[in-house]
């Protein structure tokens, strides 16, 4: 287990405010909260329904809503809304990733919000950024579909997507760029203003490296497994265990990796002293690496190309990553306490600054376990909140 530490908190006096579910919005306030802002979560009576899903979305919740604070609010009561606006005017940065026009029908949409608090940074996460597309329903799924990631990821005809939600949380990351960057601004206005990130046009942006291919070239590009590498040796080679990947991506890497395994006759070779010729030749070039690499074991291979400058990678899965030496010497991993009780360490946000992790010791606090304190932050008097309770407006802990 990593050791407690304090981290850079430079995002501390900000209050953020939390209508999410799911992966994409507590994505962006887990970000926020990793640098030190205070996350308010606002949830349905009974707690949000992220909390108990199953299979791959079991870790969902507890991966992106750490060191938040919970209150259960029900938005059809009356009292619940005011609850709510008064949250939402107390706020520095709101967060959203309901429906088009959910919060709106609430009356928690950005230009009524505005009218009490001009300072507010209202960030909505959505499928899709305004245009014919913008009420459909999105999932990170659609989004990798429509958006040709899938095409790109899986073997001809038979698209697939990414093997984790990195559509939702690279839209969450977005979104902070943009509250960040309306942040600064604020900072010389003295406005808020809204921003909307989304699914769609995140995956089109990563996406677009082969639509420039296509630009560029006039061919369209390939789907990753049939593709014409920019190198000819860029790929995962089996050994005599378990596979590892190893790159060769210049010429001067290429002379280093000849060296290193005795590959005379290669080297000799000067058809085959620049890249783009290695490229055409990969038929002829691959049955010989594929060969070589294979008498060797992973542990071999890993301890002769250590240190040499050539790219490799073993292929990791992500439940070896709690033991990764690198990951635990470098503060990557941050002891978590689970609603059950158990104790595990799971990823900080991937960030140095001023050579420290923001790394700390997180919590995934039980829905409405705040109710109370964060009504009376809000000036509720005791016997205010209690009758909020009775009547069913707010759930606590």
């Amino acid at each position: 287990m990593t050791d407690t530490i304090s981290g850079p908190t430079p995002l501390t006096g900000l209050r953020v405010v939390e209508f999410t579910h799911m992966v994409m919005g507590p994505a962006v306030g887990h970000i926020l909260a990793s640098l030190g802002a205070e996350v308010i979560r606002v949830e349905p009576i009974g707690g949000d329904q992220t909390r108990r899903l199953l299979g791959s979305g079991a870790g969902y919740f507890p991966m992106y809503n750490r060191n938040k604070q919970s209150i259960c609010l029900d938005l059809k009561s009356e009292a619940g809304i005011e609850i709510a606006r008064k949250l939402c005017d107390s706020a520095d940065i709101l967060v959203e990733n309901y429906r088009p026009g959910a919060l709106d029908r609430l009356g928690l949409d950005y230009e009524r919000l505005r009218e009490s608090n001009p300072r507010l940074i209202y960030c909505s996460e959505k499928g899709f950024l305004p245009g014919p597309y913008e009420e459909r329903t999105a999932l990170d799924e659609v989004a990798q579909m429509m958006g040709g990631l899938a095409y790109m990821t899986g073997p001809p005809g038979k698209p697939l997507r990414a093997g984790a939600s990195v559509i939702d949380v690279t839209g969450g990351m977005f979104g902070v760029i943009g509250i960040l960057a309306a942040l600064e601004e604020r900072h010389r206005t003295g406005e808020g203003q809204k921003i909307i990130a989304s699914l769609f046009e995140t995956t089109v942006y990563l996406v677009g490296q082969h639509m420039a291919q296509f630009a560029v070239t006039g061919k369209a590009a390939a789907p990753m497994p049939a593709r014409i590498s920019a190198w000819a040796i860029y790929d995962v080679f089996e050994t005599r265990d378990d596979p590892v990947f190893i790159g060769v991506v210049t010429d001067a890497l290429w002379e280093k990796f000849c060296t290193l395994f005795g590959l005379d006759a290669l080297w000799a070779d000067e058809s085959l002293r620049k890249n783009n010729d290695r490229v055409l030749a990969r038929d002829r070039i691959m049955p010989q690496i594929r060969g070589l690499v294979a008498r060797y074991t992973r542990s071999e291979i890993i301890a002769k190309l250590e240190g040499t400058g050539l790219p490799f990678a073993p292929i990791g899965r992500p439940e070896e990553l709690f033991d990764d030496p690198h990951l635990v010497a470098s503060k990557g991993l941050e002891r978590t306490a689970l609603e059950n009780g158990t104790i595990t360490e799971l990823p900080t946000i991937p960030l140095s600054m001023n050579g420290k992790r923001p790394n700390s010791e997180n919590k995934i606090e039980p829905w409405g376990k705040s109710s109370r304190q964060i009504l009376a932050m809000l000036g509720y008097a005791q016997e205010q909140i209690e009758e909020f309770v009775t009547a069913g407006a707010v759930e606590a802990a």
